[in-house]
């Protein structure tokens, strides 16, 4: 196997547990990594409420939103965000056609829904007027959208803009994100600040948007909870999320 010099795994579904909890375990190995020169980062399609559950201090960079934002420390090194004057029209026709729809920028969201119902962690919330609203958004997201919606969504969006669904606790969530706003294309600027070539850098996932990730990255590693396609995708299985099988696989190939 060759040489590994960042690893950058998911959180949700892949290195958290299913209660949300990264083990002790875990984090050890995570620490012998740093320890052995190995970056460690965490890329995932949370914004700031990533830090509630993956400590800021247990890893060297964060990937928020999908790939809009990527941090080191507290500066940000990457970001692609949605400027409203292209979000309003899209959360307007959303609105109007009934759907829960929201935009999020740092850890301030913005919706037609109480968001708090469904994501009890997430207070900092405030239900606006879609066609007065003058605020970029990291990413756009809607609960549960039917294939319909999704149709819907498909036809409204401006050439740099895509949409993708993930798994989420209440069931699937939309997400709508700048073309260049992706987990592979974060990963690669957080490698190139740390002189690391994408050869040299193993990637962990269990969902439709770590795909591309997975691919580009030196190794791909599918936890075995993982959707088919990126099993597929993948170069190598590990265990699943609640078996701290992101960890073991680490701790078996790479320290």
């Amino acid at each position: 196997m060759q040489q590994i010099r960042m690893i950058v795994t998911d959180l949700d579904g892949t290195l958290l547990r299913t209660d949300k909890t990264i083990s002790e375990y875990t984090k050890a190995v995570l620490s012998r990594c740093r320890i052995a020169g190995v970056k460690v980062v965490y890329a995932t399609g949370r914004g700031s409420s990533a830090e509630q559950i993956a400590p800021p201090e247990l890893f060297d960079g964060r990937i928020y939103m999908n790939g809009a934002v990527a941090k080191v420390d507290d500066k940000a090194v990457y970001y692609h965000l949605i400027p409203y004057k292209t979000a309003r029209p899209i959360l307007t026709a959303c609105n109007e056609r009934g759907m829960k729809i929201a935009s999020e920028n740092g850890s301030a969201h913005y919706s037609n829904f109480a968001v708090s119902d469904l994501w009890p962690y997430i207070t900092n919330y405030k239900i606006v007027d879609f066609s007065r609203h003058d605020v970029d958004a990291e990413k756009i997201y809607m609960p549960n959208p039917t294939p319909e919606d999704v149709s819907f969504i498909e036809q409204l969006l401006p050439d740099d803009l895509y949409f993708v669904a993930i798994a989420d606790i209440n069931g699937a969530l939309g997400l709508i994100m700048h073309k260049d706003a992706t987990k592979a294309n974060a990963a690669a600027a957080l490698a190139k600040l740390w002189g690391i070539p994408m050869s040299e850098v193993a990637a962990f996932g269990d969902d439709y948007n770590d795909a591309e990730m997975m691919r580009e990255c030196g190794i791909g590693v599918a936890v075995t909870n993982a959707v088919p396609e990126i099993k597929a995708a993948s170069n190598y299985l590990c265990g699943d999320c609640d078996e701290d099988g992101v960890a073991r696989w680490i701790e078996g190939n790479i320290l």
